[in-house]
């Protein structure tokens, strides 16, 4: 490629490989749901006065963290959003989302007041 209007500053005259990022995912088999610490806690602060109830402490894979959500929002008729690593449930929900993840083998404690 002699072009002399070219603003080629160096070639390996090969396709140089795209890096792949890193997906942070975690396998059921790698940590069992006992061994988890979730804790579950109601925050207040940033939300115009309204309660979330969050968990914190999953370590799913994002599609089995919004199918594990859509399950507690079914469960307790309320809404939510799956936010970073964090499950949210709007409302004060703490003590049924507790009951509810220890049937489902995990082992919450609650966080906060």
């Amino acid at each position: 490629m002699p072009d002399e209007n070219s603003k080629l500053v160096y070639s390996t005259d090969q396709p140089v490989p795209k890096k792949e990022k890193h997906l942070n995912t975690y396998s059921q088999a790698e940590v069992p749901p006992a061994q988890l610490k979730l804790l579950v806690r109601l925050e207040r602060k940033s939300r115009g006065g309204k309660s979330v109830t969050v968990i914190e402490g999953l370590q799913l894979p994002q599609k089995e963290r919004e199918a594990l959500l859509r399950q507690l929002k079914a469960k307790l008729g309320t809404g939510g959003a799956v936010k970073d690593n964090t499950l949210e449930i709007q409302g004060d929900h703490r003590e049924a989302l507790i009951q509810a993840l220890e049937k489902t083998g995990y082992r919450p404690k609650r966080s906060g007041g």
